[in-house]
């Protein structure tokens, strides 16, 4: 039979600490969680702190992808060929930058 949980959330109040200090290590977090009277294991801490790595990851690669799907362009390799191919068109990099700062004023 399973032992009864105490309602404690173990992994929720690691990520309580982490928030707090983002650089603490394993001993800091396990010495400021028994001073509250709960113990936790290196496995558990290490696991929180993957999954949160893990999540950033993910956040900036969907802010990173919603910020390329507002381009006409998918591919910014295509439109780096572009402007390379519209610069040789208009004589240089010198002559179209000059044209661009034209058009911006």
């Amino acid at each position: 039979m399973a032992k009864k949980k105490n309602g404690v959330n173990k992994s929720q109040l690691i990520r309580d600490v982490l928030t707090e200090d983002p650089k603490a290590d394993f001993k800091t977090v396990k010495a400021k969680l028994e001073a509250k009277g709960i113990k936790i294991g290196g496995a558990l801490f290490y696991m929180v702190k993957s999954k949160a790595k893990h999540a950033r990851r993910k956040a900036k690669r969907v802010k990173a992808e919603a910020a390329s799907s507002t381009m006409t362009m998918r591919s910014p390799v295509e439109l780096v060929r572009k402007v390379k191919e519209l610069a040789r068109d208009v004589g240089g990099m010198k002559n179209l930058m000059q044209l661009v700062s034209l058009l911006a004023d």
